[in-house]
């Protein structure tokens, strides 16, 4: 097993998604009911994600270098 395994894109948006909306409840609480927008709009991104395989995150996680997909089979661990 190596220390150096980073996290695929498929894994990452999802959790990109929630923490941003889990920042825009935080900011509707704190502020204004004007952050939902920042809800809607991760909303949206997700279902584009979900339907044609990529958002504007995956475009600038591809350009960071992460990779798209999950790790090799033999990479693996079984569980």
């Amino acid at each position: 097993m190596t220390a150096n395994r980073r996290w695929p894109i498929d894994r990452l948006v999802p959790v990109l998604a929630a923490t941003m909306v889990l920042l825009s409840i935080a900011l509707v609480l704190a502020f204004t009911t004007w952050w939902l927008l920042l809800t809607a709009f991760v909303a949206a991104n997700l279902m584009l994600y979900g339907i044609v395989g990529w958002c504007p995150m995956t475009l600038l996680l591809q350009r960071l270098g992460v990779p798209r997909t999950g790790y090799p089979a033999t990479e693996r661990i079984d569980r």
